[in-house]
């Protein structure tokens, strides 16, 4: 598998026991213009990988994410559980429906994101932003 890799792999589930992808190590891994709708990572190490793809539907489970950069990607409705996403950075990118549990976001960055629908740990991002507001007036 080359550095970059641009082709649909739609519904792809790197979990399975028949996954072609057998090491599960994609780091620092380029995805340009993938079409990864549905994509299934499980234990999969990304740590350095570049996202610019649609994910939308997309889980990634006991994954090490750790500086990836996703810039420009549909992430709608994806789901990240047990994930190092720390030193990551997510922009210009639709995160309506996403959920999170059990993450590192240390040092991470989310800027010129949609985040209509988004929580963490169960709670939705806009009322977070919408308690922070209200305790910091004045």
């Amino acid at each position: 598998l080359s550095t970059v890799l641009s082709k649909s792999i739609k519904g792809i589930n790197m979990s399975d026991s028949t996954d072609p992808f057998a090491d599960k190590r994609f780091k620092s891994h380029e995805f340009s213009g993938a079409d990864m709708t549905d994509a299934h990572f499980n234990g999969v190490d990304l740590s350095g990988a570049k996202f610019w793809a649609v994910l939308k539907d997309a889980r990634f489970g006991d994954c090490n994410l750790q500086s990836a950069v996703f810039d420009d990607v549909n992430l709608g409705d994806s789901h990240f559980e047990n994930v190092n996403l720390s030193h990551s950075k997510i922009n210009n990118a639709n995160l309506s429906g996403v959920s999170f549990s059990n993450l590192n976001l240390a040092d991470a960055e989310i800027s010129d994101a949609n985040v209509e629908g988004m929580k963490i740990n169960g709670v939705l991002v806009a009322d977070l932003f919408a308690a922070y507001q209200r305790d910091n007036k004045g």
